[in-house]
């Protein structure tokens, strides 16, 4: 299942250290292509805009990011676990260090690209912050009573972080007023948008047969976009529930089946 269901072969791209090891809220950006070779690597975050397009469809309230040097069909990419774990060189705890060495060897040394490695990815991360908040626990800023940072007011800022489910940037500009002039926010779900797509389409190559959309077929494309932990009022700005409907078409744009889940 690894390595056949929902299968998004595409550039990943995820904040790692000067060293290259995992990192989350700090670093620089890296991105590989599908096979694992370097596309660019210790980029400021401050200078995403110039690496990024955000490419707008009629269809959709979401954009569809690509890397601007590749354009949009072949410069889409991934973020969230599976990017981050497969982008860095190493984990700096030992426990999840050791575990990120057993899913390269499960991939021979090439990345791993089906859609349920995410959350093998996961459950490495996971480890990760136990050791990462043991270790923390002996900090001695968590009982300081700093609890403001300072420095020269600035009219722009560019902020990133590793979000549970992705690559996060937020990009604000303000006034003399402090009120906000521009805001531009690429949120994980936005950056795996065409990741998402994919998966549902080569879930569905895979899983219907015929001219009916069955429960399972249902299932499992739900399971496909589940992988990528997707929030969509995040992405789309959008209030209330998400639901899933699938609509089935012919050749001719004919519809033959359609079905809603809550």
């Amino acid at each position: 299942l690894y390595d056949h269901f929902g299968t998004v072969r595409s550039s990943f791209m995820g904040l790692v250290a000067p060293d290259g090891s995992l990192d989350l809220y700090h670093g620089v950006l890296r991105a590989k292509d599908a096979d694992g070779r370097i596309l660019f690597d210790q980029v400021d975050y401050q200078t995403y805009d110039r690496l990024i397009t955000e490419e707008v469809k009629p269809w959709s309230y979401m954009k569809f990011p690509y890397f601007t040097s590749m354009g949009p069909e072949a410069g889409w990419y991934k973020v969230g676990p599976l990017a981050r774990v497969q982008n860095c060189d190493s984990i700096p705890t030992p426990f999840a260090e050791h575990e990120r060495r057993e899913l390269v060897a499960y991939g021979g040394g090439k990345p791993l690209h089906g859609s349920l490695a995410f959350h093998w990815a996961r459950m490495i991360e996971m480890l990760f912050a136990a050791e990462t908040i043991k270790d923390l626990l002996h900090d001695d800023d968590l009982s300081g009573t700093e609890l403001m940072t300072s420095g020269e007011r600035r009219r722009e800022g560019v902020g990133v972080i590793e979000a549970p489910r992705g690559t996060l940037f937020h990009h604000y500009q303000v006034g003399d007023d402090d009120l906000v002039t521009m805001a531009n926010l690429i949120v994980s779900t936005t950056n795996n948008n065409q990741a998402m797509n994919t998966a549902v389409r080569e879930v569905a190559k895979q899983y219907l047969h015929g001219q009916e959309i069955t429960e399972g077929l249902l299932n499992h494309i739900e399971v496909a976009i589940r992988a990528f932990d997707p929030c969509l009022s995040c992405a789309t700005h959008a209030l209330g529930q998400m639901p899933l409907e699938v609509t089935l078409v012919d050749a001719e744009g004919t519809e033959l089946d359609r079905k809603y889940k809550a």
